[in-house]
């Protein structure tokens, strides 16, 4: 599988940056039908970085209403990737 069919995006949020200072892991929305295998392979490809843990799951979709109409959001599928101390994901250009 191509890494960007795996890796759909980063979650960036406040919760996030908590964990990326403090724990040194990142949040990713990934494919739901990729394993922690080719998750962590296709980490380490893109990123050039030791993953040391991985944590998947996966959130159910919200019932939404449009007046009469209803349906259900997509599931989401989370993978929580911690990598070695000392490295680094650059998911934003800091500005300067």
């Amino acid at each position: 599988m191509n890494p960007y069919s795996i890796i759909i995006r980063p979650v960036l949020t406040e919760k996030t940056n908590v964990f990326k200072e403090k724990y040194n892991k990142y949040v990713f929305i990934v494919n739901k039908n990729a394993n922690k295998i080719q998750i962590k392979n296709c980490i380490e490809k893109l990123f050039n970085v030791d993953v040391l843990k991985i944590n998947t799951l996966i959130k159910l979709g919200k019932l939404r209403r449009r007046g009469r109409y209803s349906g259900y959001k997509p599931d989401k599928k989370y993978a929580v990737i911690e990598i070695e101390k000392g490295q680094k994901i650059n998911l934003v250009e800091e500005s300067k």
